[in-house]
């Protein structure tokens, strides 16, 4: 009995490599008459006329339609019903037309709604008594007992198949959209990975290309050394970005160990890029330094660089400066200018790719971010982290409700 038959098809893309439905209910039917003939044989011995042509008919009748009972289930169900009946009324062994009508039953039962079921069972319990009747059986009693029990079991087992394949659609149903939600986050944190990278070395290239064409014939010297900063820099993007296509290449989770992602040890590399790009900037860290888990480490260092790249683009002449609060069960980081750049008007609060970067990456980490100007001028970001898993699950501590300044990017 192949109960998948009838409940709906694998799209193609899915399909096990397993027989077609087709074949398989085909050799069902051809060995289902194979077996209803041999039994005939024994009519004789039951009381019962032996077979003829027309018996044989009527044999394959109700049997060989099973081969199309996943395409037609009511109508498969309906003809070799029909069958049965005519075999019976012409005064044959009822029994040796039985086995297609259950099994058309129990296609029905796994395909179609519970009642469209219990009306085909009541309708199989009707051929049943008929035969009674038309053998003049001494024990009608025995005869629908046998046809409820049956007719109820085929019903109850194929109510259980059609709950089965149901819940398997469903299950593949979640699973597909999982992996597009999967999909669509993966890519959001590439997209926010690559604006990093990019965005910041090449500010740094663009400072630096302006200032050694300014100084080309009046300061040789100056401009060899900002030719050299673009050289180190653009080196340094082109690494982080092979290291980025590496990771998104490798499917061997056993693969050679790979370069590590940026830490706060490598903020000092960061603040000298800078720095060679023209902006001076003042690093300051209180409290004793720790090491923190990777991903709240990159999440800080991240957000540094973001804020460090908008300076480089938007402050003009300015002095920046980064603050590190290494506290019990956060780090706290401020970057704060005191560049003359201007906001764009009519800019929506929380526009810009770079902020949408730091605040998902906060986010992800239990974090805040609050982005605005100073009142004494320039810009700050200010970054609350909580680095133990309990804080990280309620969010943060009550020290981070800090009234935030409207957020925008410059």
């Amino acid at each position: 009995m192949t109960p998948g038959s009838g409940l709906g098809r694998y799209p193609a893309a899915v399909r096990p490599r397993t027989p077609r439905p087709l074949v398989v209910d085909t050799l069902i039917a051809l060995s289902m008459a194979v077996v209803a003939v041999l039994l005939g044989q024994e009519s004789r011995a039951q009381g019962w006329p032996e077979l003829d042509a027309r018996a044989y008919v009527l044999v394959a009748l109700a049997h060989l339609p099973v081969a199309l009972r996943g395409r037609w289930p009511l109508a498969v169900f309906a003809v070799v019903q029909a069958a049965a009946v005519a075999y019976i009324t012409l005064g044959y062994w009822p029994v040796v037309c039985t086995f297609g009508a259950m099994l058309a039953l129990y296609t029905v039962a796994s395909v179609r709604p519970v009642r469209t079921a219990l009306v085909c069972a009541a309708g199989m319990t009707g051929v049943w008594a008929y035969a009674g009747v038309v053998s003049r059986t001494p024990s009608m009693a025995s005869v629908l007992g046998q046809a409820l029990l049956y007719c109820s079991v085929l019903v109850w087992f194929g109510h259980l198949a059609r709950r089965s394949a149901e819940l398997t659609r469903r299950l593949r149903a979640e699973q597909a959209e999982r992996a597009r939600h999967a999909v669509a986050e993966e890519r959001g944190r590439i997209a926010r990975e690559l604006h990093d990278v990019v965005a910041h070395h090449m500010s740094v290239i663009s400072v630096q290309a302006g200032l050694a064409r300014f100084v080309f014939d009046s300061n040789p010297v100056r401009a060899r050394g900002a030719l050299g900063t673009i050289a180190d820099t653009s080196g340094e993007a082109l690494e982080e970005l092979r290291r980025m296509l590496h990771l998104l290449r490798e499917e061997d989770p056993d693969a050679p160990e790979r370069s590590p992602m940026p830490t706060l040890a490598r903020l000092g590399e960061l603040l000298d890029r800078v720095r060679a790009g023209g902006l001076p900037v003042d690093l300051d860290v209180a409290g004793p330094e720790r090491p923190l888990p990777p991903g709240v480490e990159l999440c800080a260092y991240r957000v540094v660089q973001e804020a460090l790249t908008n300076v480089l683009k938007h402050a003009g002449p300015a002095h920046a400066r980064v603050e590190l609060r290494y506290r019990a069960h956060e780090l706290r980081v401020r970057i704060a200018d005191d560049g003359k750049g201007t906001v764009p008007a009519r800019v929506p609060t929380g526009a810009g790719h770079g902020l949408i970067g730091m605040r998902e990456r906060a986010k992800l980490y239990g974090g805040t971010v609050t982005v605005g100007p100073r009142s004494e001028g320039g810009f700050e970001v200010r970054l609350t982290l909580p680095t133990s898993a309990a804080e990280r699950g309620r969010g943060g501590t009550a020290e981070d409700t800090e009234e935030a300044a409207p957020e925008t990017e410059r």
